[in-house]
């Protein structure tokens, strides 16, 4: 049995934390009040075919109840990471992180010198679908760093059912996944689910563009990307402008989709939480600006949903959206 903390436990949180509670693993989540007292009865799982889960996961609203674990792993928003960190005193724990971005890793060893820090990589949405039931909508698995300080995390999610793959190439992951989450704005500014969105072959046409503007700046950047998914992201922006008949055959057999399901930047959006915008479409804009190269489409984007944070339009058609974004 293992002693794992979560610390900023949300969606991918509860979600981890839980199949390894359901396992029989010691977790601990670390939460808002609110989140933990919607939990205080226990906490319901179900993934994309049908499985589900119930786990009983202890609850805390401090950090100090990280303080024993063997793993902690950080799942804030990526403007909370050093602050999370601050408050972190498992001396002996490995820390991994699931959080979306490039950065937070470095942010987390920043202000942990003392720690092994990992990086991660969720490959799928997590949702809340009702008060304490987190469902995985989508196809794909875990990554981390590839360490030996990881082997006993990688070796707890495989017996508890929950894909985890060690990587050596970790950033060219992270980059990876990166290019995939650009459609969480595009999601966020429809105001419909994943696959109503992704069946709309306007939408598909801004998230390809947004995707290969960005695999010519990480080009540039002579930064690679892994693929995330079962075909390299090149294609994929390739695929997705497709007409619906072709775009239908091939997407099924790249990654399911629930019905339900929408991007985490759409739920935060829809509750007012912090947006996330900066840290992907925005990494996009400040690297081309490093390597001297523009990305006008992904900073469009970044303005358009800080537009929307602040009370603007979050209901775009996707021929509005390709309109606003000048293709």
């Amino acid at each position: 049995m293992t002693r794992v903390a979560v610390l900023g436990a949300g969606a991918i949180g509860c979600w981890i934390g839980g199949r390894l509670a359901a396992d029989g693993h010691d977790v601990t989540l670390i939460g808002r009040p609110r989140v933990m007292d919607e939990l205080a009865g226990g906490l319901e799982l179900s993934e994309l075919g049908g499985r589900s889960w119930r786990a009983t996961p202890r609850l805390a609203t401090e950090a100090s109840a990280a303080n024993d674990a063997e793993i902690v792993l950080v799942t804030t928003k990526s403007a909370a990471t050093a602050d999370a960190a601050k408050q972190l005193h498992a001396p002996d724990a490995v820390v991994i992180s699931f959080q979306n971005g490039v950065r937070n890793p470095d942010t987390l060893r920043a202000v942990l010198p003392n720690h092994r820090v990992l990086a991660g990589m969720v490959a799928y949405n997590i949702a809340r679908t009702a008060p304490g039931h987190y469902h995985r909508g989508t196809t794909g698995e875990l990554m981390i760093e590839a360490s030996d300080a990881g082997a006993a995390f990688v070796a707890a999610c495989n017996r508890a059912e929950l894909a985890c793959e060690a990587r050596a190439d970790i950033v060219a992951v992270q980059w990876g996944k990166l290019v995939m989450n650009l459609n969480n704005a595009i999601n966020a500014l429809s105001g419909v689910p994943l696959a109503d969105q992704l069946g709309v072959r306007a939408f598909r046409r801004c998230l390809a563009a947004a995707q290969r503007e960005a695999l010519d700046v990480l080009d540039a950047a002579k930064l690679p990307v892994a693929r995330v998914l079962a075909l390299p992201a090149r294609w994929i922006a390739r695929i997705l402008p497709m007409p619906d008949v072709l775009f239908r055959a091939i997407a099924t057999r790249v990654a399911g989709v629930d019905p339900n399901a929408r991007s985490s930047m759409a739920d935060d959006l829809a509750t007012n939480r912090p947006i996330e915008v900066d840290y992907l479409q925005g990494e996009i804009v400040a690297l081309a600006d490093r390597v001297g190269k523009r990305a006008p489409i992904n900073a469009k984007l970044v303005e358009l949903v800080h537009a929307a944070e602040a009370g603007g339009k979050r209901d775009f058609t996707g021929a509005e959206l390709a309109t606003a974004l000048k293709l």
